[in-house]
């Protein structure tokens, strides 16, 4: 596969990181996209997140794990944050190919 190194991606990265990212998004599923971008507009807990992004519970108590697992997303002080890891997935997505 070829895509290319968008230049919003911050720092720029390598061909192999770039494909890794795109590899998550058929790992998580549009579902899962959805919470990382609810989480990345400023949802910070569960409710929140359902609110933003129109995903049921049992989807955001599933996918919520598999997000901190791959590290786009981390749990601090009982709230959710995007990483920066998690930023360049969903610029990644919509922006690399």
């Amino acid at each position: 596969m070829t895509v290319k190194n968008s230049v919003n991606l911050n720092p720029p990265l390598t061909q192999k990181e770039i494909e890794e990212l795109i590899s998550y998004k058929y790992l998580l599923g549009d579902f899962g996209i959805q919470i990382a971008s609810a989480i990345n507009k400023g949802a910070q807990n569960d409710d929140a997140i359902i609110m933003l992004s129109g995903v049921p519970m049992a989807c955001v108590t599933g996918r919520l794990p598999v997000l901190m697992n791959l590290k786009l997303v981390e749990a601090r002080d009982s709230k959710y944050y995007i990483t920066k890891k998690g930023r360049n997935f969903l610029k990644c997505i919509n922006e690399c190919f």
